[in-house]
């Protein structure tokens, strides 16, 4: 269209990274909270320590949810085919996801109704499920990504998902998802560390060391795996650009070590899995001392660099199909029209950064260190 200033091609490319940016930002946020989460029975062992760390995460955990939701709504508006394949194939993944998700909330409200140890110990692990299950599941999510999920779609572009829920839960995506869990563990952790004093920072610094070195340990595992493993997918015919969107238009092959592809073509891309060693080992040695911003920098370097890696590795691929490649969804074939690219951009460009301003605002009033004495100072506290 010629009134649209930027071409079809260029606003797949920035809705591309945009998804990618909003589900690191998750990663990053919301892996603050989930890793906490994970580590709350290890961490936290009388009632004054547990009230402790939910303090530290009650009063932001519903705005860094504000990306997993951010993430969710792009996939929908920009990427439909995806939104369709991914949330109808993964649902009952989804709905175990959202379980848990949603006792967070419940176990903050509730968990100091009742004085009875018995009551908050309940809700304690529901608390504890719900941080890590999702952290759990997500990195799942994807190891079968990179897998290829099994799906297919007909002459009309109308999905049909052919597994089911166990089959998700191979050796390799398990494998995802511990390095998933260990990372947002080091995130968890080197917030504990930071924010508060005592016993709880002390446990904290020592499970997210070694959170850090298993991370390390297993995302060089997954490479070897997707090296010499698995086999990636590539595009065989003509890559069109600028069409609209027909993912049966191309032809697809899997071929072993394909994912290591684009660090050949582009060799700036190996920034990515650089920052995700460099950005745990950081992490790793400085949560040994009382961690400040550059180990918190260092945690987030590191999730966002083993998140991007995988992104990286597929491009242009967003779901590659097993058993069916050539229905695989890539960044050329599976969004939305051009000018609903070009609207929603318009409307991200004005409210992302309000969103971002409000978020640092927040974290600049919360600042500080969470102790047993700030607690008994604030009548609102959990």
């Amino acid at each position: 269209m010629d009134f649209i200033p930027i071409d079809y091609e260029t606003l797949r490319l920035i809705w591309w990274a945009l998804l990618g940016t909003l589900l690191i930002g998750f990663a990053i946020m919301g892996g603050m909270d989930l890793g906490m989460g994970a580590l709350l029975p290890a961490v936290a062992r009388t009632d004054d320590e547990r009230r402790v760390m939910l303090n530290l995460q009650g009063p932001t955990w519903e705005g860094n949810q504000v990306w997993l939701v951010l993430g969710g709504g792009s996939i929908f508006a920009a990427f439909p085919p995806l939104y369709a394949v991914s949330f109808s194939g993964f649902y009952l993944a989804m709905i175990v996801i959202l379980f848990a998700l949603i006792l967070r909330p419940v176990g903050f409200k509730y968990r100091g109704k009742i004085t009875d140890p018995r009551w908050r110990s309940a809700w304690d692990w529901a608390l504890f499920i719900g941080g890590f299950v999702p952290s759990l599941i997500f990195g799942v999510a994807m190891g079968n990504a990179l897998l290829g999920a099994p799906f297919n779609l007909d002459t009309t572009l109308r999905p049909s998902y052919l597994g089911n829920f166990f089959g998700l839960l191979s050796p390799f995506a398990l494998l995802c998802g511990l390095v998933s869990l260990s990372m947002l563990i080091v995130m968890g952790a080197v917030i504990l560390a930071a924010r508060t004093e005592g016993a709880v920072a002390e446990r904290a610094a020592r499970y997210g060391q070694w959170a850090a070195v298993t991370a390390i340990a297993l995302f060089a595992l997954a490479g070897f795996w997707i090296a010499f493993g698995i086999e990636g997918y590539v595009i065989t015919s003509a890559i069109v650009t600028d069409l609209p969107s027909n993912p049966l238009s191309k032809e697809v092959m899997r071929e072993a070590g394909a994912w290591l592809n684009n660090y050949g073509q582009y060799p700036w891309m190996m920034i990515a899995p650089i920052l995700g060693f460099a950005g745990m080992a950081g992490a790793a040695i400085g949560i040994k001392a009382r961690p400040g911003a550059l180990t918190i920098i260092s945690a987030a370097l590191g999730v966002l660099g083993i998140v991007a890696t995988a992104g990286l590795s597929m491009f242009p691929f967003l779901l590659p199909s097993s058993h069916n490649p050539v229905a695989s969804l890539t960044v050329w074939d599976a969004t939305s029209s051009h000018l609903t690219l070009f609207i929603m951009l318009i409307a991200t460009a004005i409210f992302l950064p309000i969103i971002i301003a409000y978020t640092s605002w927040v974290y600049k009033v919360m600042s500080g260190p969470v102790t047993n004495s700030s607690l008994g100072k604030n009548p609102n506290a959990y």
